[in-house]
Formats: structure tokens, C-alpha cells, sequence
């Protein structure tokens, strides 16, 4: 055999031998990833809040390049109402069972029923508060575990919440703090939060349990005058949304309502997250996770923006003015 004839056969076999794992690594690339994906908020698909969830975390799965029933598979499940948890954590346990390579959780409740499951798949969680309090990782800057995220806000917006009510109540002197006790286990913080901001108003707690005993608590509470309510954001709240503000309107009680939906639904004020950015921001992290990445290495961030709603119909029905100020640093008007 010739020099050439035995170089050419030599390369030959190198690239045969070098076929088998090229094919194999070009397979891997193209397999089919899970991810799993509990909407702790809403009881079906058909909900609202599942919509408005799925909407922008669909569209930004395809800008991160993941096309779903293609390059990724997304198995959804849903949660069920506060007082039962069981149709929660029996969607907690569906995907888990699955074995996904990541699960996206929506909600504390949501997020802890399935981390109580697996220590090992990693979990993106959002729309959740004091995670390091719920023992869900170890700091903020450093998870340390299986889970990470993106949080609604810390405590310290309270302090915020009282300043604005103050602009638009100039001779407050109480506020109510409305929220369900049985569906709000980071209430203590927040209460602690208000009284802090500000010793010269009185803060005074709500809890509710049902629209019937909102209503009796918050026409007591408005007999009262130079009074205002803070409603806080909380399952509860979002759910009775607006049931809490036709109550606020029947009584002229001014309040800041920050749940979803409710400044555009006639609440007075609103300060809060958005929600689109909330939403699709750990698409990021999920997509960073299935190139590799751990969890434990990602930190957990907070909303890069929040925005001021002010509904000045409300407030010409309520006879209230809404100081300039205020509707010069508003990031939406409603006339």
C-alpha cells in the first residue's frame, strides 16, 4: 500500500470512529427537554389569572428559543383555593412525578408544596415574598439550594404604601390594614413594616375571612373620618378584588389597592410590580438552568420596576382631589 493510500485509509477510519459521537452529541442537543409548570393562582386554565399568566411566559419561552412541543415539552398543572390546599399539592406531587428538568412555580404555597417533594429538581418560583423566611433558600444573594426566583417585594414597601396614602390623605390619621390571616403568613411583616414608616398614624389591622365580614369590618373602620385603607396584596385580596372595592366605594373609604387588576377596575391607587416583567423575567433563569446552570448559583431579584396607578374617576366619585404631585409621578391616569 502507497504513503497515500495508507494516509487515506487512516483518515477513514478516524472519521469513522469519530461519527458515533459526533451523532450521538448532535441527538442529545436535539432532545426533547420537560419543564413543569404550576399555576399556584388559578384552579384551571380557563381562570383569568391563568391567562394572564401563561400569555407572557408562552411568548417569552419562544424568544429564549424554546418551542414548546419541539425543542421543550410543558406539562401545566394548577392550584385550588387556600383553604384546601389539596388540589395544590396534588399537582405538586403530578409534576414532580414527572421528573421535569425544571418546574416553574407561581405563589408561596405552590412553591413550598412542591419543594416538600424534591430537593433535587430545580425550581424558578415567582410571585413570591421573604423566601429566605420560608426557608426556601439560604440568602438572597446565594440560594443555596434547588430553588430561586424573583419576589414580588420586600417588606420595605410598606413604608412606601403609607407615603403615598399619606400624599393623598394630607390629614391622615389611621390606616386600615385589610388582608386574610389564614392566607397571608407574611402579614406580620408587612404590619410591622407600616408601624415603622411612620409613628404618627395610627395603624389598625383588618383581617377578613369573607365579603360579608370585609363589609361589617370596613364600614365600622369608616365611620371614622380622616381614615384610609391599605389593602394588601394576598390571595385572598386578589380573589375578592372587586367585591373590596365596590365595599370602598359604597363608603367613600379612600384606598391604595395593589392586587392585580385593580386599578383599572376602579380602585383609587395602586402601587405595585408589573406584571408582564414579573412574569416572563425567570424565563431567563429556566433557560439558563436547562444550558446548565444551578440554581444554587442563580441570586433571587426583585421587580426592576414598579408602577403608580391613579383612577381619577374614582376619586371625583369618592369627592377626593389628588394632589399634583401624585399625577405628575403617576405611570398610568385613568380619566
Amino acid at each position: 500500500m502507497s504513503d497515500k493510500s495508507r494516509r487515506e485509509f487512516l483518515v477513514g477510519i478516524a472519521s469513522a470512529v469519530a461519527l458515533p459521537p459526533l451523532a450521538a452529541a448532535s441527538e442529545q442537543t436535539q432532545q426533547t427537554r420537560r419543564l413543569g409548570v404550576l399555576v399556584g393562582l388559578a384552579p384551571s386554565e380557563d381562570a383569568p389569572i391563568a391567562q394572564a399568566f401563561i400569555r407572557p411566559f408562552r411568548e417569552s419561552m419562544r424568544w429564549a428559543g424554546w418551542t414548546e412541543g419541539s425543542k421543550i415539552q410543558i406539562e401545566y398543572r394548577f392550584g385550588g383555593p387556600l383553604a384546601d390546599l389539596s388540589r395544590t399539592k396534588a399537582s405538586a406531587a403530578e409534576l414532580v412525578a414527572l421528573n421535569p428538568d425544571v418546574i416553574y412555580t407561581q405563589g408561596l404555597p405552590a412553591t413550598l408544596a412542591v419543594r416538600e417533594l424534591t430537593a433535587t429538581i430545580p425550581i424558578v418560583f415567582t410571585q413570591l415574598i421573604d423566601p429566605v423566611g420560608f426557608g426556601l433558600a439560604e440568602s438572597l444573594g446565594h440560594p443555596g439550594g434547588n430553588v430561586t426566583g424573583f419576589v414580588v417585594w420586600d417588606f420595605a414597601i410598606a413604608g412606601k404604601w403609607i407615603q403615598l396614602l399619606h400624599e393623598l390623605v394630607p390629614d391622615l390619621a389611621a390606616i386600615g390594614l385589610l388582608f386574610n390571616p389564614d392566607t397571608t403568613p407574611y402579614a406580620s411583616g408587612l404590619i410591622s413594616a407600616a408601624k415603622q414608616a411612620d409613628r404618627g398614624v395610627k395603624i389598625m389591622e383588618c383581617p377578613t375571612h369573607g365579603d360579608s365580614e370585609t363589609e361589617a369590618i370596613l364600614s365600622a373602620f369608616a365611620r371614622h373620618p380622616h381614615r384610609a385603607l391599605l389593602v394588601i396584596p394576598e390571595p385572598f385580596t386578589n380573589g375578592h378584588r372587586d367585591d373590596i372595592i365596590a365595599t370602598c366605594a359604597r363608603l367613600a373609604l379612600p384606598a391604595l389597592n395593589s392586587v392585580l387588576g385593580a386599578g383599572e377596575n376602579g380602585a383609587l391607587m395602586s402601587y405595585t410590580f408589573v406584571w408582564d416583567e414579573l412574569i416572563r423575567a425567570p424565563v431567563d433563569y429556566i433557560d439558563r438552568i436547562l444550558k446548565g446552570a444551578l440554581p444554587s448559583d442563580l441570586p433571587i431579584q426583585a421587580p426592576r420596576r414598579y408602577e403608580l396607578v391613579i383612577n381619577l374617576k374614582t376619586a371625583r366619585a369618592l369627592n377626593r382631589e389628588v394632589p399634583l404631585g401624585l399625577l405628575v409621578r403617576a405611570d398610568e391616569v385613568i380619566e
